[in-house]
């Protein structure tokens, strides 16, 4: 009998635990969620945001025209496409598998052609030989190796052409 009641004593326990526990979360969240806007849609948040874009500034139209744009083949045999977006100059989709972003381009001090999605994640770099996609917030590659035609036809030039002399005074490669 006293073990029955021990334990009829540590179910109510528990019980009036758990519904104090549920009670206190109902009120901290309960009202947040009676007056929240209905959710919108993946595709309806993406539209606001195409409709809003703001006019690409002379600095974005001028990194714009270096950009290259078409396919790209990866490593691995992945690649990522870079199309220009009609209805907003200056501004571009970028594809890879699955996913898409919606790119501003921007030129470094250095000559190289960036192109970042709004939300600051992915960057797209784009130098004379390669590109690659980055995940920026992680801090690692994606993909690398990405070449364009135009970059692959920059590397087959480079490549006939004579050695240079180096900084130090032999030719580059030669010790």
């Amino acid at each position: 009998m006293k073990k029955s009641i021990q334990r009829y004593q540590r179910i109510r326990t528990l019980a009036l635990s758990a519904g104090l526990v549920l009670g206190m979360v109902a009120a901290t969240f309960g009202p947040q969620l009676a007056h929240a806007a209905p959710a919108k849609s993946v595709k309806q948040k993406l539209a606001d945001k195409i409709a809003n874009l703001p006019e690409a500034t002379m600095d974005q139209l001028q990194a714009a025209e270096r950009v290259l744009t078409g396919r790209y083949a990866c490593e691995f045999g992945k690649s990522v496409t870079v199309t220009p977006r009609k209805a907003n100059a200056g501004y571009f989709d970028l594809k890879f598998g699955n996913k898409s972003w919606l790119m501003k381009p921007s030129l470094t001090s250095t000559g190289t052609t960036r192109l970042e999605d709004f939300k600051g994640t992915m960057l797209l770099v784009q130098i004379l030989t390669k590109s690659m996609l980055m995940d920026h917030l992680a801090g690692h590659r994606v993909v690398d190796g990405c070449v364009h035609e135009a970059q692959r036809a920059a590397e087959a030039n480079l490549a006939q052409q004579p050695p240079r002399e180096s900084i130090f005074g032999s030719p580059a490669g030669n010790p």
